[in-house]
C-alpha cells in the first residue's frame, strides 16, 4: 500500500496558483487568514501565497505537529518570520530570483523619470504649457545598492549599462562588496541611493533623519526593499526641507497606502503600489517556481531558495 500523498496547503490570495502538475502528488487544501491556525498542524506544505499577510506570525503552531515545509511566494520573508518558526526545524524558501531583473528594469526607470524630470514634463503638458527645460545626464553618476542579494546586485548590472558607477553595500565586505561600515561615505557621495536590503533587525529604519542627512541635496533615494527600511516621517522632512532632491517610494511601512496618508502629497517623492517586480506573468512564475521546488522536495533531493530564518534571507554574497 502506498504512503499517502502530503498535505499541501495554500494560504489563498486571488488569483489562486496554478498547481495542475501536482494532481495526485498532493493534498491541496486551502486555507484564509481566519482558517489557517487550525489547518496548520495538519499540513506538511504551507505555501504562502498571500504573501501580504502577517497570518502565519499569529497561526504558526509552535509546539507538536507542524509543515516541514514553508514557501512563500516572495523575495521577504519578514511578514512570517516568528520566534516559534524560526527555532523550529521546518524549512523556508522564497522566490529568490523571480524578481530581479523587473525590480532592476524599474529602478532604472525611475532614475531615469527623475534626471529627465519626466513627471514635470506630463504636468505641463496637462496644463498646455511649453516650457523648455535642461535635464541631468545619468552617465557618469553615482549610485549606492544598498543590500548585495540577487536583487541589488541586478540593480547594480543595470545601472552600469547607462554608465553609472555603482557601489554595492552588504552585511558584511567581500571582493566588489562594501560592508556596512562605508554606508555614510558612500552615501554622502551619491546621486541614486537605493534600498534594496531585507528587513532585519539591523536593517529596520536605517533610512532616518541622520542618514537622509548625510546624503547631498542633489541626491534622489529610492526604496524597492521593504517599507520598514525606512522611517518615512524623516524622508517626507528631508523632501520638505530639499535635503535630498527626490525620492521614489514602491514599498511602506503600512500597506496598502490609506487614502488620507501624507505620503501622497509630500514634495518630490514617487510613489507606487509595491509593483516593481509585477510584471505580465509574474504569478505563473512564482507558481511554476513551486511546483519546481516541491518536485525537488517530494523526491527527497535539497531545496534551493533556503531562508536563513536567524538572518532573515537566503544566505549568498
Amino acid at each position: 500500500m502506498s504512503d499517502p500523498a502530503p498535505t499541501l496547503l495554500v494560504l489563498d490570495a486571488d488569483p489562486l496558483p496554478r498547481l495542475g502538475r501536482l494532481t495526485g502528488r498532493a493534498l491541496i487544501e486551502h486555507a484564509d487568514e481566519a482558517s489557517l491556525a487550525e489547518r496548520l498542524p495538519h499540513a506538511d506544505v504551507l505555501l504562502v501565497w498571500d504573501f501580504t499577510s502577517r497570518a502565519v506570525r499569529s497561526a504558526w503552531p509552535g509546539e507538536g505537529p507542524r509543515p516541514r515545509w514553508v514557501h512563500t511566494a516572495s523575495a521577504g520573508v519578514d511578514h512570517l518570520m516568528c520566534p516559534e518558526l524560526a527555532a523550529s526545524d521546518t524549512v523556508v524558501t522564497n522566490a529568490r530570483g523571480v524578481f530581479d531583473q523587473p525590480i532592476a528594469e524599474y529602478v532604472a526607470a525611475l532614475v531615469l523619470t527623475m534626471a529627465k524630470d519626466l513627471p514635470g514634463t506630463w504636468e505641463l503638458q496637462r496644463e498646455r504649457t511649453w516650457r523648455h527645460r535642461e535635464t541631468q545626464r545619468v552617465a557618469g553618476t553615482r549610485a549606492c545598492v544598498v543590500g548585495s542579494g540577487p536583487i541589488g546586485r541586478t540593480i547594480a548590472r543595470t545601472l552600469k549599462a547607462l554608465d553609472v558607477t555603482t557601489a554595492l553595500v552588504g552585511r558584511t565586505p567581500h571582493t566588489g562588496i562594501h560592508g556596512p561600515d562605508d554606508l555614510d561615505r558612500l552615501i554622502a557621495r551619491a546621486d541614486w541611493v537605493i534600498a534594496a536590503a531585507p528587513l532585519t533587525e539591523q536593517t529596520y529604519g536605517m533610512f532616518d533623519a541622520r542618514r537622509f542627512g548625510v546624503m547631498q541635496p542633489s541626491a534622489r533615494f529610492i526604496n524597492i526593499g521593504r517599507g520598514g527600511l525606512v522611517v518615512e516621517d524623516a524622508l517626507a522632512q528631508a523632501l520638505a526641507k530639499r535635503w535630498i532632491a527626490g525620492a521614489a517610494l514602491d514599498v511602506f511601512e503600512h500597506e496598502p497606502l490609506t487614502p488620507d496618508s501624507p505620503l501622497w502629497e509630500v514634495p518630490g517623492l514617487i510613489v507606487s503600489p509595491h509593483m516593481s517586480g509585477d510584471t505580465i506573468g509574474w504569478r505563473d512564475q512564482l507558481g511554476s517556481q513551486f511546483v519546481e521546488l516541491y518536485e525537488r522536495w517530494a523526491a527527497g533531493r535539497p531545496l534551493l531558495n533556503v531562508v536563513d530564518k536567524k538572518r532573515g534571507y537566503v544566505p549568498g554574497r
